[in-house]
């Protein structure tokens, strides 16, 4: 384990750092464009990525990269939902996303207005029509950066951090111990785990605030 581990490690500290830093900025840029989002698994990549931080300018040229890479991507989401919004929509790419996602981003959207923009940087599919459905919605661009600038950085400080720390760790302890591989593959698991289950509670009270949003328009 240790020794596919430093392999692994030693691989990505050898690739170039400026080409390291701009692949994750791009991974993210693609991740959070309209639908890219979906297939690109932009989060994998940071966290490799970030296995290479060696210092805090690293981590903090890492994290610049990924912040600007999400902002680009989510303004390219939202000026397409502003001039291309209902043709993607209804073409065969966005049915493939479904209607009721689309719905489902619509009244998230109305329903939260700004905070809605925030969290939905942290909610699968969301995180990619959302910007796409602001921009449908009149939503100002302004308005939208906003709330979506700090997202992508708290994003940012929670993904880099872990995959540094846990990083550095193993490489302080392989030496020592032949289990120290396992520490680091600990580590990015009990992260992860963490963020499935918060990601899991905030689509619980989405849905739960829906239901209950649904039974008062029936009322009605």
């Amino acid at each position: 384990m240790n020794e596919f581990l430093t392999w692994l490690l030693d691989l990505v500290q050898s690739v170039d750092p400026l080409a390291r830093v701009l692949l994750a900025g791009l991974a993210i840029m693609l991740e959070t464009s309209v639908l890219i989002g979906l297939v690109v698994p932009g989060d994998t990549v940071v966290i490799v990525a970030a296995t290479a931080v060696d210092s805090v300018w690293s981590g903090l040229g890492l994290g610049i990269a990924v912040v600007v890479g999400a902002l680009i991507g989510e303004s390219i989401g939202f000026w397409l939902g502003r001039f291309l919004g209902p043709r993607i929509r209804y073409s065969r790419l966005g049915a493939r996303i479904g209607e009721h996602n689309w719905t489902r981003a619509e009244l998230y959207l109305r329903r939260r207005g700004g905070p809605a923009i925030f969290i939905s940087r942290f909610l699968p599919v969301l995180h990619s029509l959302v910007p796409l459905t602001v921009g449908m919605s009149g939503f100002g661009y302004r308005r939208f950066l906003a709330w979506t600038l700090p997202a992508c950085v708290l994003w940012a400080a929670l993904y880099i951090p872990v995959a540094a720390v846990a990083a550095g760790t193993y490489r302080e302890l392989a030496d020592q111990l032949h289990f120290a591989g396992y520490i680091f593959v600990g580590i990015i698991v009990v992260f992860l785990l963490g963020m499935y289950a918060a990601k899991k509670v905030l689509q619980r009270a989405e849905a739960r605030h829906l239901s209950l949003e649904s039974e008062e328009d029936v009322e009605d």
